[in-house]
């Protein structure tokens, strides 16, 4: 396996991503979007979700496809970005036909950053428009780091970001991930230098630096988010929410099995994860392009778990700094230069 040529999510042929964002608000929206319907479920782990339109992800929901996904900040008020989303879809004239009737289908999940810093004295909603701009903005290539959904988005011990990475398999099914990740935990070991996820690293993507070979890991380190928003409504505060898609033909049962497998990837990268005061949750999609044997699914989804734990180390490794914030990026801390 080796990672797609842009190692991003939109490796999976037919997606695309978008982000807009507000630097005062120190936060934003990020869009998965694709040139046709695709197939969808979701599974969700930790304690905290906030979410819309998930429960029609279910198995055995009526609807078999959805237009697109939206990730994005400001807790509840950030739902909202999904409504911004289905009225750029429906200008576009896309969505699940009712009668005369279109609907674009576009569930989302939220994380919470309400508290990192920003300017969140609006007096309307800004996560509409949000969700259109970067629905708008959907491309091949997007950029990674503090933008989008991860803009204002915080680890336990430093920035956190949105991420990505893909894979490639042996026999050439494309595998993806995109994540937004503002976890409780944190994502690398006691002293802040190597990232849990370093065993699945390629090419130095997230710095190289190799697993942290020390013992007496298990101690959980004191977060240094909670110190900072002095320890205000921690239990709604957290998450990482992600999105893993493939060209593998699955159908909406087998996305749902994508889903639950990624969350591997969660644990393999943030310690502690899963937590009551996270919303972790993964969509799993596919677009629907290459049949596939049943016996591939274990290997697709075990490609999808690492992409996502690559995806989390790379969102904090590319984060970025602004003006007024909480936390150091770890770029500011590790200069490798």
């Amino acid at each position: 396996m080796t990672p797609g040529s842009k190692n991003l999510i939109t490796d999976v042929p037919g997606l695309k991503v978008g982000n807009a964002q507000d630097e005062a608000l120190k936060s934003g929206t990020t869009v998965l979007t694709a040139d046709k319907p695709f197939v969808a479920s979701v599974h969700v782990m930790g304690g905290a979700p906030g979410t819309r339109e998930t429960d029609l992800l279910a198995p055995d929901k009526t609807v078999d496809q959805i237009d697109a996904i939206a990730l994005s900040g400001g807790s509840a008020f950030g739902l909202d970005a999904c409504s911004g989303v289905t009225d750029g879809l429906r200008g576009d004239g896309r969505g699940f036909a009712v009668g005369n009737a279109i609907v674009p289908i576009v569930p989302g999940a939220i994380l919470f950053d309400l508290l990192n810093g920003g300017d969140k004295t609006w007096s309307e909603n800004p996560y509409r428009a949000l969700g259109k701009a970067a629905y708008h903005a959907a491309a091949e290539r997007f950029a990674l780091g503090s933008v989008g959904a991860g803009t204002g988005a915080l680890a336990a011990m430093q920035k956190g970001g949105l991420g990505s990475a893909s894979l490639v398999l042996d026999d050439g099914i494309t595998v993806g991930a995109l994540v937004a990740a503002n976890p409780v935990g944190s994502v690398t070991t006691p002293g802040d230098r190597h990232f849990w996820a370093a065993p699945f690293e390629i090419d130095n993507e997230f710095g190289g630096l190799g697993p942290d070979l020390s013992s007496g890991q298990a101690q959980i380190q004191q977060s240094r988010k909670a110190l900072a928003m002095g320890q205000v409504d921690p239990d709604r505060a957290n998450t990482a929410i992600a999105i893993v898609a493939t060209d593998a033909a699955l159908t909406k049962t087998q996305c749902h099995r994508l889903a639950v497998t990624a969350h591997d990837g969660i644990a393999r990268a943030i310690v502690p994860a899963h937590t009551s005061q996270d919303g972790d949750l993964v969509f799993g999609i596919s677009t629907s392009g290459q049949a596939v044997d049943p016996s591939v699914l274990p290997m697709i989804a075990h490609a999808a778990s690492v992409c996502l734990s690559r995806a989390i180390a790379r969102a904090i490794y590319l984060a970025s700094p602004s003006a007024g914030d909480l936390l150091p990026c770890w770029a500011d801390v590790h200069d490798l230069s």
